[in-house]
């Protein structure tokens, strides 16, 4: 089968189109025949040298893909070969096939076309996770999104309007601006002309943000603390601004205030099957009746990842790009 990898760390001309042969699904596991692939911010690091393989891992870029089933491994009971599915990787997605614990695929959201599906399981489960398993965002409360038209960024737009938050974006253009509004966005603020800070308080009468989704991370911190809310959480989620701050623990102790710093792919499998199910039981209605949209900017085939990701690395993107295979 075809693959993708990094044959040294660098820009995009180092992605080659290599061959390697089709795994067997090992017990518990499932093989996917790939329709689509998504491109996330973790396989530009990777490519960089930059990211860290979780133990055991394909060096094969990837963390997410539609496709169907092609074999079922020894103990799966859930699916038959034929299913189309979506799937959350530990790597290997840049591929004509990938196994897979059966626990992290589900079935794709009725009602979209199977390429398309293979936006939805990075960013929704990251999204999701974050925000209403972990941080537990309630109605009525007021999210900040830092990269508002990303692939993230878009994903959580629609999730906290659906579960009844009210939304905050920073984006970088007015175009990027307008299509967060698009998507429900209540406060926009373009973070090359304005400062977040002040933005975010003058929308909300100087209280700040409930819950602010940050991918910046170190440039951002000790910012996102005076944005935040009392009790309010700050969950970095990215380290485009990198991986070291210096902060007043001070400021974080009067608001009574949290930081959580999370990562997706390094979690267990047992993890990431309750994510996955919860999403198929929470998420996928709203996707099938079309309260969530899935955003997708744009495909290039798998040949092509180059290509992929020197628009991935421009920033024009608004929503997901994919590889289709």
């Amino acid at each position: 089968m075809r693959v993708v990898r990094a044959n040294r760390p660098g820009g995009p001309e180092v992605l080659a189109i290599e061959e390697m042969p089709v795994p067997v699904p090992a017990p518990g596991e499932v093989l996917i025949a790939v329709t689509a692939a998504g491109l996330n911010r973790a396989d530009t690091l990777q490519r960089e040298g930059n990211y860290k393989l979780p133990s055991g891992a394909t060096d094969v870029l990837g963390l997410e893909v539609s496709g169907t089933i092609s074999a079922v491994g020894s103990g799966v009971h859930q699916f038959s070969v034929g299913d189309e599915v979506v799937a959350l990787l530990v790597g290997g997605g840049y591929a004509e096939h990938v196994a897979v614990p059966s626990g992290q695929v589900v079935r794709a959201p009725a009602g979209v076309d199977l390429v398309s599906a293979a936006a939805l399981p990075e960013t929704m489960a990251t999204v999701y996770s974050n925000l209403f398993m972990s941080t537990s965002v309630a109605p009525g409360e007021t999210v900040l999104i830092h990269g508002g038209a990303g692939g993230i960024g878009t994903t959580a737009i629609q999730l906290v309007r659906a579960f009844g938050g009210t939304v905050a974006v920073t984006a970088g253009s007015r175009e990027k601006l307008n299509a967060a509004a698009h998507l429900g966005a209540d406060i926009l603020i373009n973070y090359r002309e304005q400062d977040f800070v002040d933005e975010i308080k003058n929308a909300t009468g100087g209280r700040g943000a409930d819950v602010i989704l940050d991918v910046v991370g170190g440039t951002y911190l000790a910012r996102n603390i005076d944005a935040l809310n009392f009790s309010g959480r700050l969950v970095i989620i990215g380290l485009q601004g990198g991986a070291k701050a210096e902060l007043d623990i001070r400021s974080l102790m009067m608001k009574r205030a949290s930081v959580i710093g999370t990562l997706l792919r390094p979690r267990p499998v047992q993890e990431k099957t309750a994510i996955m199910e919860a999403l198929s039981k929470n998420v996928w209605p709203m996707v099938t009746s079309g309260e969530v949209q899935v955003q997708v900017d744009k495909t290039f085939p798998l040949a092509e990842a180059a290509a992929a990701h020197r628009y991935f690395d421009s920033g024009s993107h608004i929503g997901k790009v994919l590889l289709t295979v």
